[in-house]
């Protein structure tokens, strides 16, 4: 079977999504399409072999699936320009942080099938960790085929949709935590002199190798973390230090205040 897929959006997400799918082995069944108020972007979707439309109400006409893949902040505006074309057997995927399948409902037609997805930025290197649920109107088959989608950028879970705002911390949200926890290790590097492209290089490796042994060795992290640490060394040195200066705290809420700037934008 053959699928109309649409973007309202091509920026880097929708953008990093129409590549996985480019570059899997649902490109011969699936038809990309996009809109973008970006010139530019479109012009990228084209070079990509994706084909543009004039704006968002034509492309929801033609297209099976669309993906709104905005700002939480713009989709109000993209909504109430493309409900007349929303039908009741359209697919609408949205990467929107914190917007349920209800409220767009509201604003588009009564039973809407909505898929609600929260990816994160490593999509663009076919790494991403994607969240997704769904409404209840929305059938097996085709949460299967956007499942798929993102299967191609990297892995997926299936959550709860009443998680869909607390797993924005875990995974959309954190790259950017983890970015800002390895510039300080860097910038250390820095002070003592430490070349910066050698402690770019020794950190980011770090970062890997210890995401697969969370994920590939059957350790517990505590059990990791007993691995490093030698008693009286300089790792549990470093480990007094955080815990001292509060790291459990900062992290509890620092997730807490993600979830909730994601309620007060489902409002």
């Amino acid at each position: 079977m053959n699928y109309n897929v649409g973007f309202i959006g091509a920026g880097n997400m929708g953008t990093a999504i129409m590549k996985g799918i480019r570059g899997s082995s649902m490109a011969d069944t699936i038809s990309l399409y996009a809109f973008d108020p970006s010139q530019e972007a479109m012009t990228r979707a084209e070079q990509m072999g994706v084909k543009t439309v004039a704006d968002g109400a034509e492309l929801v006409s033609i297209c099976d699936y669309v993906f709104l893949a905005v700002k939480p902040q713009q989709l109000d505006e993209v909504l109430a320009a493309v409900k007349d074309e929303v039908t009741a057997d359209k697919v609408i995927v949205s990467i929107c942080a914190g917007i349920t399948d209800e409220y767009i409902a509201s604003r588009t037609v009564a039973g809407a099938k909505v898929i609600m997805v929260m990816p994160n930025t490593p999509l663009l290197l076919g790494e991403g960790a994607t969240a997704l649920s769904k409404a209840d109107s929305v059938s097996d088959e085709e949460f299967s085929l956007v499942c798929s989608i993102f299967g191609a950028c990297g892995i997926y879970s299936v959550i709860p949709k009443d998680k869909m705002k607390e797993i924005i911390a875990i995974n959309g949200s954190s790259p950017a935590f983890i970015y800002l926890y390895a510039q300080k290790f860097i910038e250390y590097a820095k002070s003592v002199d430490i070349d910066e492209d050698v402690a770019v290089k020794l950190f980011a490796q770090s970062l890997i190798g210890s995401a697969k042994m969370i994920t590939d060795s059957g350790r517990t992290i505590d059990e990791l973390i007993t691995m490093v640490s030698s008693k009286g060394g300089t790792t549990i040195a470093g480990l007094e230090k955080l815990r001292e200066n509060g790291l459990d705290k900062a992290v509890k809420d620092c997730c807490e205040a993600c979830t909730k700037r994601a309620y007060k934008l489902a409002k």
